[in-house]
């Protein structure tokens, strides 16, 4: 009889111990898909940023090229230079976002108004610079869109049950998603709040 309840404890024991293995590998795993999202997602930021930064490098050159075509728009000029400045001197997330967009708009009207200027138009460095702002826009909206992507698994994911436990563990909080418009820039359906 000693030695079935011997089996028995040892079989409780060694199932016992396999479930708890089962659990932790099992919260390892949730635990490092968390943390691998959450890096990927300052990873994309970092990538906007970058590229940002690169096509904010390229916008002197471009208002050099347009000074001496479009002597009647100076105020489009001075308002593209404007939002470079604001960009570059923003410390937050929202003034860097703000001058983005209104440096989109500034853009798209510094384009725009090109067509009244032909010579501009033809211009080998304009059309150079006009391009590769282009693209690295583009590249930009691809960027945000893989990064909107990974904030929305993250968010869903930080809300799901097992996850749930192991994000508040974590301290992770729903991320801001990236909009078009600025006032569209939310974090999991509340305005972003500036501060």
């Amino acid at each position: 009889m000693s030695v079935i309840v011997t089996v028995s404890v040892l079989i409780i024991a060694v199932v016992s111990l396999l479930v708890l293995i089962a659990l932790v590998v099992f919260v390892v795993g949730i635990y490092n898909s968390l943390v691998s999202m959450n890096v990927n997602i300052d990873k994309a930021g970092s990538n906007i940023d970058v590229l940002t930064k690169q096509r904010f490098d390229e916008i002197p050159n471009l208002v050099e090229v347009c000074k001496g075509y479009m002597k009647h728009e100076k105020e489009t000029l001075e308002g593209v230079i404007a939002a470079r400045n604001f960009f570059l001197n923003s410390k937050e997330v929202y003034d860097k976002v703000k001058a983005d967009v209104v440096l989109e708009k500034a853009l798209t009207s510094l384009f725009a108004l090109s067509e009244n200027y032909p010579n501009l138009k033809a211009n080998e460095e304009f059309i150079h610079l006009q391009q590769r702002v282009t693209a690295l826009e583009n590249s930009i909206a691809e960027r945000r869109e893989f990064y909107n992507y990974t904030v929305a698994l993250f968010n869903t994911r930080i809300q799901q049950i097992p996850d749930i436990v192991v994000a508040r563990c974590l301290n992770y909080k729903p991320k801001q998603m990236f909009h078009s418009d600025i006032g569209d820039f939310r974090a999991s359906g509340i305005y972003f709040k500036r501060g």
